[in-house]
């Protein structure tokens, strides 16, 4: 049922405040003299956290539609937290356009992305943005590319990636594990396109030395694509060789890991044994975040920008969305976060830099 707290009381929400990135979320907001309403389906978990931060709650699940409804009537801006958005975004897109509020979220997910996509017409006949992926996943990738886009307009190519020590949380795991079910996925010929998990390998330098990385199925397959139209992508990762031989021999098993039993139980072992990064830990591990275009004469432009780490670069990212659509409120359509703020946006959160961009010859 709706909880307590009166819905004029904040015009914005975050669903899913008491999880790992939306609890951080919650406090930096309270911390800069933001007052959102929290939320989300567990009131024993989020009234201790409403009343620490002394802000209004409301209690709703996502699988009733005139009950997501009404929790966010009055509210103009919802930042979405609780994933697996597989699960989770599409009903609270659908109510935002319902109820004529922006809808932000922190998800890293492909087909999230491809479905906000298909709303750009409703988004704009509603007056609302639907912006999914203002977290670390994918703000500094989208804004690498569109840095990229703009100093070889031709480019036929792009590869982004980035270079983390950061431990996951458990929401991140616990999505990294329905990925593997799924396989790779890259961007061919302007087509998504399924290819095996660790699908191609390479040396890469992110910004810390060379290293050998490995394919992975980024948001970025997706969302680059609306923000370049580059037609072929790749998002890589460091690993070593005895991982990438770990994960593709995981493409033999591939059918067995998309079985629900069996995502269950790896679900469950995850929010057993991850509890994500503490304090020091976020403040110890930065970031170094990559791209290259090429075109189609052999011309490379590569990029890299070093930021804070994945978590704490969310927490910062998708507070300026937030208040960047709060100053901008009459925007609508669908954007990926790099086509809203500009490619900008990653350098002026705290403990980024500049994009630093290098040119090569033809090959």
């Amino acid at each position: 049922m709706i909880g307590t707290g009166n819905k004029h009381a904040s015009s914005w929400m975050i669903y899913g405040a008491y999880g790992y990135t939306g609890e951080l979320i919650a406090r930096e907001a309270v911390a800069r003299g933001l007052k959102p309403v929290l939320a989300g389906r567990s009131r024993e978990k989020l009234e201790p956290l409403a009343r620490e931060l002394g802000l209004p709650l409301k209690v709703f699940e996502l699988n009733d539609t005139t009950q997501v409804s009404d929790a966010i009537a009055g509210m103009d801006l919802v930042l979405h937290c609780a994933g697996p958005f597989s699960v989770t975004a599409q009903p609270m897109m659908e109510a935002c356009l319902r109820e004529g509020a922006h809808y932000l979220d922190i998800t890293g997910e492909i087909s999230v992305f491809e479905h906000a996509q298909t709303l750009h017409a409703q988004a704009l006949a509603a007056g609302v943005v639907i912006c999914p992926g203002v977290g670390f996943d994918v703000v500094p990738t989208d804004c690498v590319a569109a840095t990229l886009k703009a100093a070889l307009p031709d480019a036929t190519h792009l590869a982004l990636g980035f270079d983390s020590l950061s431990r996951m949380s458990p929401g991140t795991a616990k999505t990294s594990v329905e990925g593997l079910a799924q396989g790779g996925k890259v961007r061919i010929g302007g087509q998504i396109a399924s290819v095996p998990l660790a699908w191609k390998r390479r040396r890469i330098n992110f910004g810390d030395g060379e290293k050998t990385a490995m394919t992975i199925p980024w948001g970025d397959v997706s969302t680059a694509f609306q923000t370049t139209a580059i037609p072929n992508i790749e998002v890589y990762i460091p690993a070593s060789e005895r991982m990438i031989r770990s994960v593709r021999m995981a493409n033999g098993i591939r059918p067995l890991l998309g079985l629900g039993w069996v995502q269950r139980w790896l679900k469950a072992r995850i929010g057993k044994q991850i509890s994500g990064p503490d304090d020091r830990d976020r403040a110890d591990r930065g970031t170094w975040v990559w791209g290259e275009a090429r075109n189609a004469a052999g011309k490379r432009v590569e990029a890299r920008v070093h930021t804070v780490n994945v978590y704490s670069l969310t927490v910062t990212a998708a507070l300026e969305v937030v208040c960047y659509l709060r100053a901008n409120a009459d925007m609508s359509g669908s954007y990926t976060p790099a086509r809203l703020v500009g490619a900008d946006l990653v350098s002026r959160l705290p403990g980024s830099s500049q994009i630093i961009l290098s040119e090569h010859a033809v090959d």
